[in-house]
């Protein structure tokens, strides 16, 4: 699962300093109105290609709303060995049994989120264009961090800007994983794959493709996989 796929990144990078791997990080529209007819889209889409996360992200939805969506997206994706984060919410993902839960920097703490889920699930944070922000969080015991947004958002209003230099660095020097967030889409995507970034986070850049959302993975997947060889040769 997930956590097994972030032990291997700090593995790799401790040790031999393999070539870095790059997966998708896939995260829900803002708002599902039809909960049945978009898990059979995210079925399909799962099963398009590979994908290394679901992270549900409803702002504004009810807790009523939030859980009927994880019970009714849980199941696939862990049929697809993908792993189920929420955003936002420590206390839901325990009660809903998640295998994760991601933060931002006004939201819960990373201790205060730990407490919540226990010491086997995932704690991602966002740390937006800052390598402080990120190594605080990997000292708290964070298993990965997110910078962003790289490129302009409809998604969620944005001010932070980071360079590519700041996945560079990362994949360098740190052992747990990182996350590009923002903007990326299957034209975009190669540079941050190509910099260092463990997996790509995306919403509309799969949800509103042209071809549709199993398309859009198929595409990413190919332009990871590019990217990553362009890498391997320099």
């Amino acid at each position: 699962m997930f956590a097994e796929l972030l032990a291997i990144v700090s593995v790799r990078r401790h040790k031999a300093r393999m070539p870095p791997a790059c997966r998708l990080y896939l995260i829900t529209p803002a708002a599902i109105d039809e909960l049945r007819t978009f898990a059979d889209l995210l079925d399909e889409t799962l099963a398009a290609g590979d994908v290394g996360a679901l992270q549900i992200r409803l702002k504004g939805a009810s807790d009523a709303a939030i859980a009927a969506a994880t019970a009714a997206l849980a199941p696939i994706a862990r049929s697809h060995d993908v792993a189920l984060i929420l955003n936002d919410r420590p206390d839901l993902a325990a009660q809903l049994g998640c295998d994760g839960v991601h933060v931002g920097q006004s939201d819960a703490s990373v201790a205060q989120a730990r407490r919540a889920v226990g010491p086997d699930a995932l704690v991602g944070v966002t740390c937006h264009a800052s390598r402080d922000l990120a190594m605080t969080a990997a000292e708290a015991g964070a298993d990965y961090v997110a910078f962003g947004a790289f490129f302009p958002t409809a998604t969620k209003a944005t001010t932070h800007r980071p360079d590519l230099d700041i996945l560079e660095i990362w994949q360098e020097a740190m052992l747990i994983p990182c996350v590009a967030i923002g903007g990326i889409t299957v034209a975009n995507c190669r540079p941050l794959a190509a910099a260092g970034a463990d997996f790509l986070a995306v919403s509309s850049g799969v949800w509103d493709h042209p071809d549709g959302p199993a398309a859009a993975v198929k595409a990413f997947n190919l332009a990871i996989a590019q990217a990553l060889a362009e890498r391997a040769r320099s």
